[in-house]
């Protein structure tokens, strides 16, 4: 029965390392923490108080071209443009009727179903 009772674990108390590493990488993980939490405060006071729309840059953009090619073709020539571009007939494309027609008509009608189409 003595057998049982033996500590087979080691002796337990000789190093003693464990508790001052432990609390050596604590302290490093906190120093690193204050550090980043410095440095992405100031990257974030560095920022603009809002961003512009990029969508509406865009079309910013679009009108300051047009404007420009507007301005470098002339006023004669974008109206006489326009006029050529309504002077052109367009087929219009012929209206086909569309017909409600279904090809279960002896088929039995769900519940609800009143048989519109």
């Amino acid at each position: 029965m003595n057998l049982f009772a033996v500590n087979n674990f080691g002796d337990t108390r000789s190093g003693g390392l464990a508790g001052p590493m432990g609390l050596f990488v604590i302290v490093l993980l906190v120093i690193a923490t204050v550090l980043l939490i410095r440095n992405m405060n100031k990257r974030l006071r560095r920022l603009p108080d809002s961003f512009s729309d990029v969508e509406q840059t865009q079309r910013e953009a679009e009108i300051a071209r047009l404007n420009a090619d507007l301005e470098q073709s002339g006023p004669a020539s974008a109206e006489q443009n326009v006029d050529q571009d309504r002077s052109q007939a367009t087929a219009a494309p012929a209206e086909v009727e569309v017909k409600g027609i279904t090809t279960d008509s002896e088929a039995p009608r769900a519940e609800g179903d009143q048989g519109r189409v």
